[in-house]
């Protein structure tokens, strides 16, 4: 008679091994044909198979040769990750993709615009303009009642000034969604 204990490797149920499933956020680039559709294609290779899309941004890059760029913020686990990878490869319009967050030289930016309603000498106005300061926003606009900063960095520390910039008064935020490219030249 064979008993299991927690630790036999006769039994399935005690194997531990979890470590794939873990969930990563991965900064995707396509390039892709720029025709009416390829958006849409995209998307729905996206919407068909219930993958979420954190941030998406499109911008023609090459108008001699009609391609766009497609930045796509998305999370899964590793196998998932790679079957997005393969299945956007696979649609007739993407030129080639790149995982930006894999890559050793890439870079992520975001851009955000932040209303923050502050009246003329008020504490919230000085403390508003000091951490803009801090974060080395830009004062865009300013008003007796309000400024509206601009921010350039990582996500996370666009989050950072929203949450700091909360209890001073935040009225509005607009983002571009992440944009990314890789240092050097192309291999």
């Amino acid at each position: 008679m064979v008993t299991n204990t927690p630790n036999s490797p006769q039994s399935a149920y005690f194997i531990d091994d979890h470590s794939d499933d873990s969930i990563v956020r991965r900064t995707l680039a396509a390039i892709v044909d720029n025709e009416p559709g390829v958006l849409a294609r995209v998307v729905g290779l996206f919407s068909a198979r219930g993958y979420n899309i954190e941030s998406l941004t499109v911008a023609e890059v090459d108008r001699r040769q009609h391609q766009s760029r497609i930045t796509i913020v998305t999370s899964g686990t590793v196998q998932t990750i790679d079957q997005i990878k393969a299945q956007l490869e696979r649609l007739v319009p993407v030129a080639r993709v790149t995982d930006i967050t894999m890559a050793p030289a890439g870079l992520e930016r975001e851009l955000a615009l932040v209303k923050v309603r502050a009246a003329t000498g008020s504490n919230e106005r000085v403390e508003a303009l000091r951490l803009s300061e801090i974060f080395r926003a830009r004062v865009l606009d300013v008003t007796l009642e309000s400024f509206i900063f601009e921010l350039t960095g990582a996500s996370s520390k666009i989050d950072q000034f929203i949450e700091l910039m909360e209890p001073l008064g935040m009225q509005q935020v607009s983002r571009t969604g992440v944009l990314s490219i890789q240092r050097g030249l192309p291999l």
